[in-house]
């Protein structure tokens, strides 16, 4: 009298094993995923090669952190008309002959998209991670290691992320076109008040929750600290702000006071008499701070980024049954239960 032949579990794993066979069958989704991030990472990574740690250089890596989350909207794109042909094969034949439950479908998609998100990060991490030369940094504050895994987890995460937004979007609305919009919407206001463009303390108060819901917050907040921070900043020689110390005395004692008071830069030589040359900012960590980031806050913010991938994939189970599946025939189940637990006790 079971719905379907099998457990639930036995159904998640053989659609699982069926859509990964897909996938494999299938270059004209994993191929152009693989290339659109394996170009797009190397563009930005050789656009801003090997990125040095003068001011400029800094903002250059910023810079390449976001850009590095643009790729949303493209890969978006190219999954759901997948998804979506997924999910009409099973809505118009499977679910009809209760080959497999509802359930089973949109947990399968979930598993069999998450490996390949992972893979498609591995692949971006080396790509950009590089060539952009945040492991100089890495390997200057004698994190090499750590700062490099920390990376990848972040590059795999984001790239999670982005399936699972797909999926979220797409769950309970009809067109991909439409849910494809949707998801872009979110993702610009996302972008737009994760702290780049504008820093929080320049936001209207009334926007500033954007500022602390948006995923992308906590993704560049993180990811730029995990590349440039704890080394010293090098000013280029067009990035010095030049003046005279007064008559007998050096550059080094002239500005003792200022630099104690404000905490932060360096002069190019404290014992220069005749011309100083100062660097506003003497540690990456100053300028990480100028910009709302800080390097404590890495674990952290990589658990709210997982918890953001968790509300996705929970809401796209939760949306999936509350906009397509068919209530009438879950009342009837609950009904012929009751049914057959009233007459086993009738003779009883």
């Amino acid at each position: 009298h079971r719905s379907f032949a099998t457990d639930i579990f036995t159904q998640i794993r053989l659609v699982s094993h069926r859509l990964l066979q897909q996938y494999w069958r299938s270059p004209s989704y994993l191929f152009p995923k693989f290339l659109l991030t394996v170009f797009s990472e190397l563009f930005i990574g050789f656009t801003l090669f090997k990125a040095d740690r003068s001011l400029q250089g800094l903002q250059n890596q910023m810079l390449s952190v976001f850009m590095y989350t643009v790729v949303f909207n493209t890969l978006l794109q190219q999954y759901l008309p997948l998804y979506v042909q997924q999910r009409n094969l099973y809505e118009a034949r499977e679910r009809p002959s209760r080959t497999f439950s509802w359930f089973a479908f949109i947990v399968s998609q979930i598993f069999i998209e998450v490996p390949w998100n992972i893979l498609a990060g591995t692949v971006a991490f080396f790509c950009y991670y590089y060539p952009i030369g945040f492991y100089r940094n890495a390997s200057e504050s004698h994190q090499l290691h750590e700062r490099g895994a920390l990376f990848w987890l972040w590059s795999t995460a984001y790239y999670v992320w982005i399936g699972s937004t797909g999926i979220l979007a797409n769950s309970f609305i009809e067109y991909d076109v439409t849910a494809a919009n949707l998801a872009t919407l979110c993702y610009t206001l996302a972008l737009s008040f994760c702290g780049v463009m504008t820093q929080p303390n320049q936001m209207p108060r009334f926007w500033i929750f954007m500022y602390r819901v948006s995923p992308l917050t906590y993704f560049i907040d993180a990811t730029l600290a995990i590349g440039v921070a704890n080394v010293n900043v090098e000013c280029a020689d067009y990035e010095y702000v030049r003046f005279s110390p007064p008559q007998n005395k050096t550059c080094g004692q002239y500005m003792q006071k200022y630099i104690k008071s404000a905490g932060t830069g360096y002069l190019a030589d404290p014992s220069a008499t005749d011309e100083c040359k100062f660097c506003l900012i003497s540690k990456t960590n100053d300028y990480l701070r100028s910009v709302s980031s800080t390097y404590h806050h890495r674990w952290r913010n990589y658990g709210i980024f997982i918890c953001y991938i968790v509300f996705d994939y929970a809401g796209a189970v939760f949306l999936y049954w509350l906009a397509r599946v068919p209530k009438n025939s879950w009342i009837n189940r609950v009904r012929d239960r009751l049914i057959k637990l009233t007459s086993r006790k009738a003779k009883d």
